[in-house]
């Protein structure tokens, strides 16, 4: 399918399309969907599989392999609308751009395998397990191994903050093949595998309870036995691999971010002009419109930032800067409006059948994962403006 990109402020028929399909499926998945969701801290299968049946979840799989073919910024408004109908895109986001790591690096085996089914929503990649207690965000130090034994793999390690492994069927895994003392650099020796969480023994998965409802797990890897043909790409350059990938996440997530922060300024508006105290709108007064102004001010300009960062991505130009850049505008500007919508809703924003509370909590997240604010401005002093590196 091809796209061609509207001009600034105008909007392609595609986009509001895919806008319109978007608030048709959240219609029938109302605010009291997501509390009851929320209280009950379920995944939200029925909506999954309302949004996977209508194909937007393969919107960025080329055709070719089933998919719709679209580019990221016609992907991001899919995330972006979600959140702005007061869902949360959380639960469906990676089935997106996971994907990517395959359509980039995998074999053409392993994309006619697995890219169809994760186009049409019968294969979830959902599950990326990167992270570990230990290291952090220090990637490089990862302690996960997978060990080469005859044609296969065996896998041994522990994983944490891996989100929706229980909705997932597959699994992309970053592991040490290399031994660090034994490699040049500490990003060398680092091997991605596609891992099948279907057929895959050894492995244990522990739920972890959160201020949100995202379903999000601690993993042990005890002597998993994958085939090589699990392995994405070449043995050694996985962690180049997962990097590849986190422009698109970055991006998407910013537009989940300004779904978010629309949502509030549109609760915020429509409260301070309905509530009356003292005879008059508080809306009337300048102490509650400002800041409800300035978060919609701060919101549209994160907006900007994102649109900028999808066009360079999908140009093929390099986009790091701004995709870091749109992630921490959007996520601070939907806290900022979170934080104006609560104060404007006084007491009944902490009650949960305003769903504010609920909204508050979620996207509190993103200014944390899947990067935090501080390493973003670290990304930006040390490569675009040169400063020396912090860490």
């Amino acid at each position: 399918m091809t796209t061609t990109t509207p001009q600034p402020g105008v909007e392609s028929e595609l986009r509001r399309d895919l806008r319109q399909l978007v608030d048709q499926i959240c219609a029938d998945y109302p605010d009291q969907y997501w509390r009851e969701m929320d209280k009950t801290h379920s995944y939200p299968e029925e909506f999954v599989a309302a949004l996977t049946g209508t194909g937007a979840l393969g919107a960025l799989v080329p055709e070719e392999y089933g998919g719709l073919g679209l580019g990221m910024g016609d992907a991001s408004v899919i995330l972006e609308q979600i959140n702005r109908n007061g869902a949360n895109a959380g639960p469906v986001h990676a089935q997106l751009y996971t994907m990517g790591a395959v359509l980039r690096h995998g074999s053409e085996e392993q994309r006619r395998q697995y890219l169809p089914g994760i186009a049409d929503g019968s294969i979830r990649l959902q599950a990326f397990a990167v992270t570990e207690p230990t290291a952090g965000t220090d990637t490089t130090s990862l302690r996960t191994r997978a060990v080469r034994d005859g044609d296969d793999y065996v896998i041994n390690g522990q994983k944490v903050w891996i989100s929706r492994v229980q909705h997932s069927d597959l699994m992309l895994l970053l592991a040490r093949t290399t031994p660090l003392d034994q490699v040049e650099k500490k990003s060398q020796g680092l091997s991605l595998f596609l891992i099948d969480l279907r057929e895959a023994k050894g492995i244990t998965v522990r739920p972890l309870e959160t201020m949100v409802n995202h379903e999000t797990n601690e993993v042990f890897f005890d002597d998993v036995r994958v085939p090589s043909s699990a392995l994405v790409g070449e043995e050694g350059r996985g962690f180049t691999y997962v990097l590849d990938g986190l422009n698109a996440e970055r991006i998407l997530i910013a537009a989940e971010c300004v779904g978010d922060g629309r949502w509030f300024i549109e609760r915020a508006s429509r409260y301070a002009t309905d509530r009356i105290v003292f005879g008059r709108p508080i809306g009337a007064n300048q102490g509650v419109q400002f800041p409800i102004a300035r978060a919609h001010v701060n919101v549209e300009a994160a907006d900007l930032m994102r649109w900028r960062a999808a066009d360079l991505f999908d140009a093929g130009h390099a986009c790091g800067a701004e995709a870091n850049m749109a992630k921490l505008l959007a996520s601070e500007a939907s806290w900022e409006a979170a934080n104006a919508c609560l104060q404007t809703h006084g007491g009944y924003g902490f009650s949960t059948e305003y769903d504010i509370e609920r909204k508050f909590r979620e996207t509190r997240l993103y200014q944390v994962a899947p990067i935090s604010t501080n390493l973003i401005l670290s990304y930006v002093s040390q490569h675009v403006l040169k400063m020396p590196r912090s860490f």
